[in-house]
Parts: C-alpha cells; sequence; structure tokens
C-alpha cells in the first residue's frame, strides 16, 4: 500500500478517483499535471492513516467548487488555493497540520495532493464522500454532525469570501451563487476539524484505494482486459465490493446545461447489435442509469461511464456522441447508506422519484 504521494503513482490516483469521481469532481488530467510540477518542486507528500491522526491536529479540506465544464478552460492554480486555506486559517486562528480531500473524484483528489507538497503537509488516507457529489452538504462530515463553515471562498483574480452559516445545506445556498459570479469555478476551504474530528467523520482508505484502481487499469502487463480488472479491484475493496460493468454500447443522445453552478444532463447509451439502451442522468456526476427502462444502479451507489477498450473513467464534461462506452456501477461506503445519511445523499436530494436501493438487489448477476 502506497505511504505517500510520488511521480510515480500520481498517474495510477488520477485514473483511480476519476472512477470512483462517478464523472465528476473536474477532470482530473488537468488536476495530475498541477500534481507533477507540485511533487517535483516540493517533494513526495507523506499519506497520513486515519488511525495515525492526532487529536490536537487541525485538518483542512483544500478544494474547488464549481462547475467541471467550465474547470477545463478556468484553470486552478496553488495560489488560489492557498488564498483560500489561509483565510480560513486566519479567522479560526490555528494553523493547518494536515490536508484532507472533500472528494475523492477528479481535479478534487488533486488539488489536495499539489496543495500539501506546496505546504510540505501530510495528506489523509479518506475524504468526505467516497466518491464525489455536487453539493457542500453531500459530505460524510456533514452527516457525522461537523461544521461545514466557517467556509471561504477565492478566485484567480485576488478576490475571496467568508460565509458564517448555520448548516452545510445554507453554506452551499449561499456559496454557489457567489462561486457563479466569480467564473463558475472557486477554489475553497471548509470543514475545518480537530484531528478527532476527522478520525471520527473521515471516509478512510479512500486515497490509498484510489490509487489501487487505477494501477488495476493501467496495468498493461497485464492479459486480462481493462473492465476485467477494473471490477476485480473493485470487488477485493472494503466499499465498493459489489460491483458489475451494467451495460456496453455507444453514446448515441447527450444533453447537458450548465446552470446555477453545475452541470445537468441526460446521457443515452445504445447497445451495438441490439435495441437495448441504458439512460442515465447527472448532476456534475452520474445519479442513475437505468437499462431498458428498470433501474440498475443510483446514488449514492456509485455510477460511472468508462471507455469500452481501456476502462478510463470519462468525465461528464467529456462525453461525446458515438464514443463507444461501459457503464460501471459499484455499492457506496456503508456511512452513506444509513437512513440518516440517505437525507442528505440520498436519490430525492437530487429531486429523484426512484427510492434509493443497493446495486446488489438491483442486478442478478454480479460477476
Amino acid at each position: 500500500m502506497a505511504r505517500q504521494i510520488t511521480l510515480d503513482n500520481i498517474e495510477h490516483l488520477a485514473i483511480g478517483s476519476s472512477f470512483l469521481g462517478t464523472g465528476g469532481g473536474g477532470d482530473p488530467y488537468l488536476g495530475s499535471i498541477m500534481c507533477r510540477e507540485a511533487i517535483a518542486r516540493h517533494g513526495p507528500v507523506p499519506i497520513l492513516s486515519v488511525d495515525d491522526i492526532k487529536d490536537e491536529d487541525n485538518v483542512f479540506i483544500a478544494a474547488a467548487l464549481g462547475a467541471p465544464t467550465v474547470m477545463i478552460e478556468k484553470l486552478f492554480s496553488i495560489e488560489d488555493q492557498h488564498r483560500a486555506v489561509e483565510a480560513l486559517e486566519r479567522y479560526l486562528g490555528r494553523e493547518a497540520t494536515a490536508v484532507i480531500s472533500a472528494e475523492i473524484g477528479g481535479c478534487n483528489s488533486m488539488m489536495p495532493v499539489a496543495y500539501a507538497a506546496m505546504r510540505g503537509l501530510p495528506i489523509i488516507d479518506g475524504d468526505g464522500m467516497g466518491r464525489a457529489f455536487p453539493a457542500l452538504q453531500m459530505t460524510s462530515f456533514n452527516i457525522e454532525g461537523i461544521a461545514c463553515a466557517p467556509l471561504t471562498i477565492a478566485d484567480e483574480h485576488g478576490n475571496s469570501a467568508l460565509f458564517q452559516t448555520t448548516t452545510g445545506l445554507k453554506a452551499e445556498e449561499l456559496s454557489r451563487p457567489v462561486a457563479t459570479a466569480m467564473g463558475a469555478s472557486v477554489c475553497m476551504s471548509c470543514y475545518a476539524m480537530t484531528g478527532a474530528e476527522a478520525r471520527r467523520a473521515t471516509v478512510a482508505k479512500t486515497l490509498t484505494g484510489a490509487i489501487q484502481i487505477g494501477e488495476a487499469i493501467a496495468n498493461s502487463g497485464s492479459a486480462s482486459h481493462p473492465l476485467e480488472r477494473l471490477v476485480t479491484v473493485l470487488r477485493a475493496h472494503e466499499y465498493y465490493s459489489d460491483a458489475a460493468v451494467l451495460f456496453k454500447g455507444k453514446i448515441t443522445g447527450l444533453e447537458r446545461d450548465t446552470t446555477r453552478g453545475w452541470v445537468f444532463g441526460n446521457c443515452t447509451i445504445s447497445e451495438m447489435n441490439g435495441p437495448s439502451k441504458a439512460e442515465l442522468k447527472f448532476q456534475n456526476e452520474n445519479l442513475l442509469v437505468t437499462v431498458d427502462g428498470e433501474l440498475r444502479c443510483i446514488v449514492p451507489d456509485l455510477v460511472t461511464i468508462v471507455d469500452a477498450e481501456t476502462a478510463q473513467a470519462i468525465p461528464t464534461e467529456r462525453l461525446a456522441f458515438g464514443q463507444r462506452v461501459a457503464v460501471v456501477g459499484c455499492s457506496a461506503p456503508p456511512i452513506l447508506t444509513t437512513p440518516r445519511a440517505l437525507d442528505v445523499v440520498g436519490p430525492k436530494c437530487f429531486g429523484l422519484k426512484e427510492a434509493y436501493a443497493p446495486i446488489a438487489t438491483l442486478i442478478e448477476d454480479l460477476a
């Protein structure tokens, strides 16, 4: 198991976190470029196990907030991120001793690594989602009673803002319009925690899990198909073990709408030599997939569209007509599927009419 993030495994982290990002979190390729530069300049980033966090540690989030389609053209910098974290440190009167990811998805798994390298801090082997979600309140931190605010955001023009709110939902409602006014993508810091709080509320082992997933997908020396390797490594994981390829085909329908700071859309995938179709809905991240009208996987379980040949995940902003793809589903971390958690990250929170059902109950054969 990896003990630090280096130039040798940053690509594996990018590949694995892209899958766990379920289509959202921002394009990890852009984040990996930032990470490579930061690690080359400042050295490897130590990975801190959740079990090794000290009660007195100060754990700060480094993350991006906004629409993934915008992030392709409006690139981030570590300096923007530092303004957000530094503003929160200044307000709270304490400095970070460890960095953590808000979500182990896409760019939001990469920015914290680059920032930790720049600050000379360890990064915690875990995050607040075990996947990616589109809203600030949709975290294990919030589910476990950690306050989202105070929250800070910063843009590339030197602007920053601090929000003090009573709930994570209110933090989302107030900060999202400001982030949109700043260009629909900003850097942020929130859920500042003590070590004791982080140890209790973190979805553990997802950073090293993402690296393992990336290694499996990228293992060019293996004779097995990348999709087979992907499903195998997922089934060996503590959280993602109910995993299967749910559909294969090509994209024949695609709708996207960037509004209110998110990317909403639908994707239709048609069978290559048959009449079957899969329909997906997304809000930054993929939310559900049906096959011929039958539900096959739904949030908070993970739904990811991958390239049919390479098994590399395709972010929602890079989906295109004619792409040959596969839809892979897997189970969510248990902390996301409790009744209390479903009130925060379940289908109704996205306006979906379908009720949550574990993927294992929706498909007859996980083989």
